[in-house]
């Protein structure tokens, strides 16, 4: 078991629902659970500053903040200076539509792309990370789609934020994967799996190899464990209480 505590984010798309109802209201129950910091997709109709605030009330830091491509194409500079506001430096592009891999030379013209973005981004001393699902273990020309991203990015402008759930979907072992790609993780997803029929999990509950990522966190430079769980069997509420008194009971948190 790992001596090092890492600080635990929860990402709030999985209280989404709530968050829609009564942002301030679901802020404050993410903060009485214990959760250190939140990764952001989207604000709630709220400006930057505002948001700010709210986390500030609640003494929640910013771990990461999903922004789309799309945005980071068409306005980078708002999605500097929401960021800068927000004290994020880590700006994640949470998911790739087909057109950007349209098989090896598709990914191969995106990281062109995420180079460039990443390298704007760096410019003002924030960091361009890419979140995985498990369509990028499909393999083109023989290589996953996620290693030809990874592969033809400068690992200085393009990180990883890791979501292991998807890694063990697309048939890796997410150890072996993060390991792999050691000094680039900022962020990773710790997202559990039901072994019976593959369902999102509490974390601490199913087949993801928890001990295992924690103690690679530590040994790869990973900054924050994000939990995340894309739908609930119930309440999002009691389910992310669940995942963080697991990882409490183990000693990290």
């Amino acid at each position: 078991m790992s001596t090092s505590r890492l600080p635990i984010a929860l990402q709030l798309y999985t209280v989404r629902d709530a968050a829609a109802a009564d942002f301030a209201g679901t802020l404050r129950k993410v903060a009485d659970i214990g959760f250190a910091g939140v990764e952001i997709a989207g604000f709630n109709g709220l400006t930057a500053a505002e948001l700010k605030r709210l986390l500030d009330d609640n003494n929640l830091k910013v771990a990461g903040s999903h922004v789309g491509i799309e945005q980071l194409e068409g306005d980078i500079a708002q999605v500097i200076e929401d960021n800068l506001t927000l004290g994020n430096h880590n700006v994640v592009i949470p998911y790739l539509g087909e057109d950007r891999r349209q098989g090896a030379a598709g990914y191969r013209e995106t990281a062109e792309k995420f180079n460039a973005i990443g390298e704007t981004l760096r410019s003002h001393g924030l960091t361009l990370l890419y979140h995985n699902h498990a369509f990028e273990f499909e393999k083109q020309d023989g290589e996953y789609g996620l290693d030809i991203l990874f592969g033809n990015t400068d690992p200085m402008l393009v990180k990883a934020e890791i979501d292991t759930y998807w890694v063990l979907v697309g048939g890796e072992d997410p150890v072996a994967y993060v390991t792999k790609y050691s000094g680039r993780v900022p962020l990773m997803h710790i997202k559990d799996r039901d072994p019976k029929d593959g369902f999102f999990a509490e974390v601490g509950t199913g087949d993801l190899p928890l001990d295992g990522l924690v103690e690679a966190a530590n040994n790869i430079g990973t900054e924050w464990l994000v939990v995340e769980q894309d739908s609930c069997r119930r309440d999002p509420m009691e389910s992310i209480k669940i995942s963080y008194d697991n990882l409490k009971a183990r000693g990290y948190a």
